[in-house]
């Protein structure tokens, strides 16, 4: 109700004074926190780092501020950060989330959720689709003549682990070759570093890991075992946030975690300017990086 003229005048009074604006206070009136809350599995984990930046960078561009939650991949943890993050934000972004389908849906009362990594009917959704690759990289190792080869999971509760062994299972029935699975660990470099020996065990000539980090902890465990890659064995990443900086550099997937955080924050900004939507996904493809860590099985060994 004032004019520009007064608003202007206003505003200048008030930086002179350095009086600043009080979100709680705006809050009380507008109903809006001028907050957004970003929750993942794991802050250390360099696939989330990209992803954080860009949600931040988008989220910092309209005006928001980002409360960053991690969960420690523990699903009742993130479950208790909603609840203490819901009331001081308008929208939350779950990334890979460990939840259950159920606990996601349940509920919250305040403010919009969009889902990064996780497809639930009915919630907006951003899904960076890694089996199309996966399965490419099976078929890449099998033109190298691989025919046994590992799948070095990541945790049981993860939509993209799921997704991944289920196109290399798939993929390897179609070339018939054989595909090992290693149980499930944490995705670290340490959970790789610990898989080494078992797969070793298996007289596979190849390896598909989670992701980076495992098959980074994966490269360095054969290496204690005298056993070189790629030589000995093939190893296969996905991610691609780490296999320019392994040696030899790592053949990957390409995921685009940073598409997948920028898309997420517009979808979120989206349903707060519009209201409510029926749940959309929105899909973000992957492709294969061929490099120096996938050759020709030994002796064709793999042959059979």
């Amino acid at each position: 109700m004032l004019s520009a003229k007064t608003v202007a005048l206003i505003k200048d009074a008030a930086a002179s004074l350095g009086y600043t604006p009080n979100q709680v206070a705006r809050a009380l009136s507008t109903g809006r926190h001028g907050n957004i809350a970003l929750i993942v599995p794991d802050v250390t984990n360099p696939f989330f780092a990209p992803l954080i930046r860009a949600v931040e960078a988008r989220a910092d561009a309209a005006g928001l501020c980002i409360f960053l939650g991690d969960s420690d991949e523990d699903s009742a943890r993130e479950e208790r950060l909603i609840g203490k993050l819901s009331p001081q934000v308008d929208g939350l972004i779950l990334a890979s989330s460990r939840m259950s389908d159920e606990e996601i849906r349940m509920p919250r009362g305040r403010g919009p959720i969009v889902l990064i990594n996780r497809d639930v009917e009915g919630m907006d959704r951003v899904l960076v689709d890694s089996a199309p690759a996966a399965a490419a990289a099976v078929r890449h190792l099998h033109a190298l003549g691989h025919r046994r080869i590992v799948y070095v999971g990541g945790p049981t509760s993860s939509w993209s682990n799921q997704c991944r062994r289920a196109a290399v299972l798939l993929a390897g029935r179609e070339m018939a070759m054989e595909v090992i699975e290693i149980p499930a660990r944490r995705p670290s470099y340490e959970g790789g570093m610990a898989a080494a020996p078992a797969v070793r065990s298996t007289h596979a000539t190849a390896a598909i890991a989670f992701d980076d980090l495992v098959a980074q902890g994966l490269m360095a465990g054969m290496a204690e075992m005298g056993v070189g890659v790629p030589g000995d064995i093939s190893i296969v990443g996905c991610d691609d946030v780490l296999a320019t900086r392994t040696y030899p550099q790592l053949t990957t997937i390409a995921s685009r975690p940073d598409a997948a955080g920028r898309m997420a924050m517009e979808i979120l900004l989206d349903r707060l300017a519009a209201g409510p939507s029926p749940g959309v996904a929105h899909m973000l493809d992957t492709e294969l990086m061929i490099r120096a860590t996938t050759a020709a099985a030994p002796n064709d060994k793999g042959r059979g």
